[in-house]
């Protein structure tokens, strides 16, 4: 995956790099991999950084206060890299206000700041002046190294580790451990420090060896960031790759879909007896927890007081769909995404009449989406689509401004560019309940003996 692809990043962004373990390479790589998409990449820095990386850029120029030297600067070279002037040498940063002016006056697709230093090192606190992150940044990346794990916590690997030693008590010169890193990025005094309130954030672990225990260690960095509603998500590679980004995990949330009336099966479908003694809906949530999801939504229409009291032992939030007779399964999506907390960014659109849903079903959909760019993704089998299906956040508005006459099928269609469709190589992700056959059908695939429908409990 590209970083442009992996940090969502938007014509206009002004994107702030900080924090350590390779900004100025994440900078370069980035702003090259958008010019080749054509786009005026403008450059520069808040801080200083060492003469000779200018010579990574295309073009790099002491910045000039007429924009038509600027435009000219870009139409020719298409990225750019501006700085004030060159001391010791070191290029040190123009003045921060001259940004406005600058996003303002320039024909620029996109500017690229270097807003931290931390002396080539692979991990920062940073100190009370730290970092300079312009007010106009809209996206923010904040960075560190896999290369600091297991070495010591000293100032010969991290950028004032004193500060880490002071705040959470890592003892000093002592074998940097995975989920402090984690830990630092979602602090607020920390990784967060000084990032406008409406900028998007994501983190890079940077230097991540492809495969390996090291691998996995980054993902559990990454769980432990994802606990900051802050972060869009969290970027994991090594930005010298030929594709810098493997994977890009976020907060995904499910929205279980109950809200129906089974008014063709005659009794509540979600509440029929499946393994083990428990219900449809609560192995369904069972399958949901085991793949440690961040949030379980169960959406309840007409029989939201039966589901209320089965699922009152299970870790779920609960939303009542007050359109339920009208408005169909739209409805309540619409009421799920609605209800879903801040800092989850993918919705996973299960059905509540899916009992043979599969762990393993959702290992593949979780995985795809983790490392291919499309913001859905939809499981098959056999050219056919079925359910759950993932839908990041960037399209629940389109989805809550759909009318009552429209259908998520409606929705897929109009949105197959952006969509990966993954064969999971089970028909389980076609096995919904809509009559009495397709349950006993279903019973009789998990090996469980015929329903005698008369022993039911009756719901109104």
């Amino acid at each position: 995956m590209k970083l442009y692809q992996a940090f969502g990043v938007l014509r206009g962004d002004v994107v702030a790099f900080v924090g350590a373990g390779g900004k100025t390479a994440t900078l370069v790589g980035l702003g090259y991999e958008l010019m080749e998409l054509g786009w005026r990449v403008l450059a520069t820095t808040t801080t200083s950084l060492d003469e000779e990386h200018l010579g990574l850029m295309p073009y790099a120029m002491r910045y000039h206060n007429n924009p038509r030297v600027l435009s000219q600067a870009l139409t020719d070279y298409r990225f750019v890299f501006l700085y004030e002037g060159i001391r010791s040498n070191r290029a040190f940063a123009p003045k921060l206000d001259w940004t406005p002016q600058l996003l303002d006056t320039v024909d620029s697709d996109v500017l690229l700041v270097e807003a931290d230093t931390a002396n080539g090192l692979g991990w920062k606190c940073p100190y009370p002046d730290e970092p300079s992150i312009p007010r106009e940044a809209s996206l923010v990346v904040t960075m560190l190294s896999m290369s600091v794990v297991d070495k010591p916590l000293n100032d010969e690997t991290v950028y004032n580790a004193q500060a880490m030693t002071a705040k959470y008590g890592f003892a000093p010169n002592t074998a940097i451990h995975a989920p402090w890193l984690g830990q630092v990025l979602r602090d607020e005094e920390m990784g967060l420090k000084n990032v406008p309130d409406k900028a998007r954030v994501v983190a890079f672990v940077n230097q991540t060896p492809l495969k390996g225990y090291a691998r996995q260690r980054a993902q559990m960095i990454a769980r432990a960031a994802l606990k900051s509603p802050r972060f869009e998500g969290v970027a994991i590679g090594a930005v010298r790759a030929e594709e810098p980004v493997y994977e890009v995990q976020r907060a995904v949330g499910a929205v279980v879909l109950a809200g129906g009336m089974s008014a063709r099966m005659g009794y509540p479908k979600m509440l029929l007896p499946w393994l083990d003694g428990k219900t449809v809906l609560e192995n369904i949530v069972e399958q949901l927890m085991r793949s440690k999801l961040d949030h379980i939504i169960v959406v309840a229409g007409h029989y939201y007081q039966p589901i209320k009291r089965l699922l009152a032992r299970y870790d779920v939030q609960l939303v009542y769909n007050r359109a339920y007779r009208l408005g169909g399964m739209l409805s309540s999506v619409q009421a799920g995404l609605r209800a879903m907390p801040a800092g989850i960014k993918t919705a996973l659109l299960t059905l509540g009449d899916q009992p043979q849903l599969e762990p393993r079903v959702l290992y593949r959909l979780l995985k795809a989406y983790a490392h291919n760019p499309h913001s859905i993704v939809v499981p098959s089998y056999q050219m056919r689509r079925g359910h759950p299906y993932l839908v990041h956040e960037k399209h629940w508005a389109d989805i809550l401004a759909l009318p009552a006459t429209k259908t998520m099928r409606d929705f897929l269609h109009e949105q197959q560019p952006n969509i990966l469709h993954v064969d999971v190589g089970s028909a389980s992700i076609l096995q919904d309940m809509d009559t009495r056959e397709a349950y006993e059908q279903a019973r009789h695939a998990a090996g469980l003996p015929p329903l005698d429908w008369q022993t039911l409990v009756p719901y109104a």
